[in-house]
């Protein structure tokens, strides 16, 4: 039947020389032959034929040397050369105008964009307002590269502002959630950071990623110190964390069952930091009254607690 029938046939034959054990010359002839709706035998055939020859070999660069001297070790994170010189606001304005007039799949573009990245991490918060005020503008193809820019940013002042851009409402919610999960992913987060975005837990559209990624930020500022259960931004949200849990995570409808789970995932997720709220989240675990969902959330917050710092008392045995 048709279906039997191949409908492609290809061959690739090739004929190599050695020299002195170099490749010296390599010629290759790929042919292809499709059948699909023709008779038996014929259809359309394509032939390629293709020559590789060896030119001339350098043996200096065979055989240079390494200066081990000229090499380090280092991270694969961009570096750029640091500079004495000052960046303006203006400058930085500038410097989105390019980019909104650059090709947005060029090279250019690409180094203009980092460029972009490294000079926002000069600038203090009110000269990063003005250039908000300035550079809010969208592009022809709907781009907002200043937008794009200060997640990658990760200064104090960077992060603040996104705060405040999260909290007047200026940009999409798809751009909004594109902060949150950003900020996971700061290296060298800040008590200011977290002091900053700490009240955007008790706003009432307070999100998935805004739980998750304002946690993230603590775990991650905890994880470079040895205390910080005493430095009150840590503090402000584990208190409102706490808040949240209540007593023991009694909840009344699927809504906040939902919520709880969220909360209790958050909680799992700032790690050390929400050491103190181990007791509350035992009860929780240990609550029969709770849904079985809460229960094992709250079971699962304790992943990132130090065992010694755990409560086993009030976790809840096998049922």
């Amino acid at each position: 039947s048709q279906s039997e029938q191949q409908m492609l046939s290809s061959k690739l034959e090739c004929v190599q020389s050695m020299q002195d054990g170099v490749l010296a010359e390599a010629k290759c002839t790929q042919s292809s032959l499709v059948t699909l709706f023709s008779p038996k035998g014929s259809g359309a055939k394509t032939e390629t034929e293709s020559s590789l020859k060896l030119l001339q070999v350098e043996t200096e660069m065979l055989n240079k040397k390494v200066d081990f001297k000229d090499l380090y070790v280092t991270s694969m994170l961009y570096e750029r050369e640091e500079t004495e010189r000052k960046v303006s606001g203006g400058e930085v304005t500038e410097l989105v105008w390019k980019l909104c007039l650059a090709h947005s799949t060029s090279f250019e573009t690409a180094d203009l964009f980092l460029t972009l990245v490294f000079e926002l991490r000069q600038l203090s918060l009110e000269a990063l307002k003005v250039l908000w005020q300035r550079s809010s503008f969208k592009c022809r193809d709907n781009w907002q590269p200043l937008i794009d820019a200060l997640p990658t940013c990760a200064t104090e002042a960077c992060v603040v502002l996104m705060k405040e851009i999260i909290v007047s409402g200026e940009v999409e919610e798809d751009k909004v959630e594109y902060f949150f999960w950003s900020f996971a992913f700061i290296s060298k987060p800040t008590a200011g950071m977290i002091e900053s975005l700490a009240q955007l837990l008790m706003s009432p559209r307070a999100s998935q990623s805004c739980f998750l990624g304002v946690t993230a930020l603590i775990h991650r500022f905890c994880s470079a110190r040895l205390s910080c259960e005493d430095v009150p931004a840590v503090q402000s949200v584990v208190r409102t964390l706490g808040t949240f849990l209540g007593g023991n995570c009694t909840v009344q409808d699927a809504e906040q069952i939902s919520k709880m789970q969220l909360v209790l995932k958050a909680v799992g997720n700032a790690g050390l930091a929400a050491a103190s709220l181990a007791p509350v989240l035992g009860l929780c675990a240990s609550l029969h009254s709770n849904p079985m969902e809460i229960r094992l959330a709250a079971v699962q917050a304790f992943r990132r607690i130090p065992c010694a710092l755990r409560v086993s008392g009030l976790l809840p045995a096998a049922d």
